[in-house]
């Protein structure tokens, strides 16, 4: 029997990247998979990829309506939820000096707005010992260049888990956070310019890294089933750092 076989999850931002290969880890355990995504193409190609019990549900989690239509979904097919993995979110470099309040908006309401809303709304449908992942980022722990609006997004997503495991205590539902590093992903890609000048710059940061490598997005796949799984049933509101030991040094 595998670990989440009857249990229901839902991933957001799950087409691409960790949130897909998350999804995937899961339905591969036997859980009932719902995943979010942005565009239609993407959601319909990333249920394909995911196989097994999985429902795709279009929707952008800075919308709470799209939140609302997603709950509706699940419910339509489940009377609760085990694991919510809270994973959309994204942003791109900029430095102080150049930053625009759109920029400033849009990044916030994705990431911060977003994941509050995403778990909010989830709670009539968590089922009291659920679990939760956020996902943060090692940004939010260490300076990065041109990238400050981001990082401070990242790190109220780390501190609404040390929060929310005070205001869910007595519903025993736990909630943490996994924080990648540099992980091999089409947003990473895309942030580093695309091409070349992405291989570059991958190639650069590597040194930073003692493990000496770029992560998978299976590898935090992974730490993410294991923050939601039994076997962490002591482990609550820690953030875990996946991420070749870059944040360690």
């Amino acid at each position: 029997m595998s670990k989440f076989d009857n249990k229901v999850v839902v991933v957001t931002g799950g087409t691409s990247g960790i949130g897909l290969a998350t999804a995937k880890a899961f339905a591969a355990q036997g859980a009932a998979v719902f995943v979010t995504g942005r565009r239609q193409e993407a959601l319909d190609a990333a249920v394909k990829a995911i196989g097994g019990n999985v429902t795709g549900v279009r929707g952008d989690m800075a919308n709470l309506a799209d939140i609302d239509r997603l709950y509706d979904a699940v419910q339509q097919a489940h009377a609760q939820i085990d694991v919510l993995f809270a994973n959309a979110g994204g942003g791109e470099l900029l430095p102080l000096g150049a930053i625009t309040e759109d920029h400033y908006q849009r990044t916030f309401d994705t990431n911060v707005k977003g994941v509050l809303f995403t778990v909010q709304k989830a709670l009539p449908m968590l089922r009291d010992g659920a679990s939760i992942v956020l996902t943060a980022s090692t940004t939010a722990s260490a300076g990065t260049e041109n990238f400050s609006v981001y990082s401070a997004t990242k790190a109220a997503v780390r501190n609404f888990a040390r929060n929310w495991i005070l205001d869910l205590k007595d519903r025993r539902i736990r909630v943490n956070a996994v924080s990648p590093g540099l992980t091999e992903t089409a947003g990473l890609n895309h942030l580093f310019g695309g091409g070349a000048d992405a291989e570059a710059t991958k190639e650069y940061l590597i040194g930073s890294v003692p493990a000496g490598r770029i992560g998978q997005p299976e590898e935090v796949a992974h730490a993410v089933l294991f923050l939601a799984s039994e076997d962490a049933s002591f482990i609550n509101g820690i953030e875990l750092f996946v991420d070749g030991g870059m944040n360690q040094i």
